[in-house]
């Protein structure tokens, strides 16, 4: 056989381009690499100005597990504060330290890590019913809608976690800054939706002003808009206060192990780990994990590798003080939200992180504390929608209304595990009310008629009906 005409085999592309592969274009994976600093920013610069954390070794930190991430998984896997650790550290006196901060966060993280290795958190996954996962979403979704109103209308006090005085409609920081912004992000990403995939292969089958629009929707699409308004915010920062510039020191600082003491791992248990647990399992692989396949629906997400995921990311950041993280659904639905589709994107935040960490060091949060909150808030608007808009298939009644249900009891009593837990048991009452028991619960209980049970009951009522006046 002459070799020259033997069919060439695919060139196989290494396993790391694999797993970065661009699913579009460029401008739009680095979009979307700033869709979830929305919820980032504000958390971190709390925790650095009320518990003191050093925001060079997190920002070292989150960029390594940004990367691994974005390698590992292939999709725009997030890495976000652990929201109700950070909540707690606060909010409560007194405040949780550097050190009670790493104890919630490395005992959270063993929970999930024994979870994944054992294989309970997969069969948590297969057994938690859709409307109850959707609800839980539903909440999240409308929370982070609800906290970006208030960063937009209202001036924020991060320290006490409170709005101040309403947003002046001049300024740096003012209502038409954000609106603008809102009205920018709309203009160029619209929905959310891939309404600029008209197919328009077969140029016959389009008319001349679809053809028209399909070049317009890309060329909107194309912009990195989320990118824009993120770095327009930080040129902001600059003009707001020009002394930052002066206050800026190059370099990181020492990265060094924390000194725990038992005291420490006894309150972040008890006062960080407890409340945070239930919202990890739901929120931060559950919730990820079914979000990932409703938007990636060849690339499912293993809950186990998830839930491994998060236990060794923070068993190692944790004992130099790095902030507590995971993966939240809110940040993989504000990082789509805003173009990304591989795990390119977060891979490009994490080189930004880095960069960040390595030059600025802590000095940087002089200028995170300049950030315009009403333009973090428009952010923080977009992934909060667009993570409550995965509730939209709910098919039927009883479906809707179990979500709708465990979603309000999880917004009104501040917990994603009481609204779970509400979610399930109407989810099972529902379930057992549409069973049909008889013989006082003698006889078997079926929720329908068996096929062969219903062919033979034909017969019968045909003859009845025929001796039936």
């Amino acid at each position: 056989m002459d070799p020259s005409s033997a069919t060439p085999l695919p060139r196989q592309n290494p396993w790391w381009s694999r797993l970065v592969l661009l699913k579009t274009s460029l401008s739009s994976e680095l979009s979307g690499a700033v869709g979830d600093l929305g919820t980032f920013i504000p958390i971190v610069l709390t925790l650095t100005l009320v518990s003191h954390l050093d925001l060079s070794t997190t920002l070292i930190f989150t960029s390594l597990y940004n990367i691994s991430t974005g390698l590992l998984f292939g999709v725009p896997m997030p890495v976000q504060p652990m929201k109700s650790i950070a909540a707690v550290a606060v909010s409560e006196l007194p405040h949780l330290t550097t050190a009670q901060i790493a104890t919630a966060g490395a005992t959270t993280a063993a929970t999930l890590l024994i979870l994944g290795t054992t294989g309970l958190m997969s069969f948590l996954y297969s057994f938690i019913p859709l409307p109850v996962v959707r609800g839980v979403q539903l909440s999240q979704g409308l929370s982070f809608a609800f906290s970006a109103i208030k960063y937009i209308r209202y001036n924020q006090d991060f320290i006490t976690s409170k709005s101040t005085t309403p947003r002046s409609w001049l300024g740096l920081d003012d209502l038409i800054l954000a609106i603008s912004a809102l009205l920018f992000l709309v203009l160029t990403n619209g929905f959310g939706g891939d309404n600029h995939t008209i197919d328009d292969n077969d140029n016959n089958s389009l008319t001349r002003p679809q053809r028209r629009m399909s070049k317009r929707l890309r060329v909107l699409s194309a912009i990195p808009s989320a990118l824009i308004v993120f770095l327009f915010g930080l040129v902001l920062c600059f003009i707001r206060d020009p002394s930052i510039i002066n206050d800026l020191k190059f370099g990181p600082s020492r990265i060094q192990l924390l000194k725990i003491t038992w005291e420490d791992w006894k309150i972040g248990f008890l006062r960080g780990a407890i409340p945070q647990i239930p919202l990890s399992i739901l929120n931060s692989v559950i919730a990820v994990c079914k979000l990932s396949t409703d938007l990636f629906p060849d690339h499912e997400l293993s809950a186990t590798k998830v839930s491994v995921s998060v236990g060794v990311m923070n068993l190692v950041g944790c004992w130099f003080g790095a902030m507590p993280v995971c993966h939240g659904a809110g940040g993989l639905a504000g990082q789509y939200r805003f173009g990304a589709r591989s795990g390119a994107s977060v891979v490009f935040l994490g080189i930004g992180k880095l960069a960040i960490g390595l030059v600025f060091g802590n000095s940087f949060v002089k200028i995170l504390n300049q950030f315009p909150i009403g333009i973090l808030g428009v952010l923080l608007l977009f992934s909060g929608i667009e993570l409550a808009m995965a509730s939209k298939d709910m098919n039927t009644k009883e479906q809707s209304f179990v979500m709708l249900v465990c979603a309000a009891v999880s917004l009104t009593g501040s917990s994603a595990a009481l609204g779970f837990g509400c979610g399930i048991l109407l989810h099972l009452l529902l379930k057992l009310r549409s069973m049909e028991c008889s013989c006082f619960g003698f006889s078997r209980c079926s929720s329908k008629t068996s096929a062969d049970e219903e062919s033979a009951l034909i017969p019968s009522v045909r003859e009845f009906s025929k001796h039936s006046p």
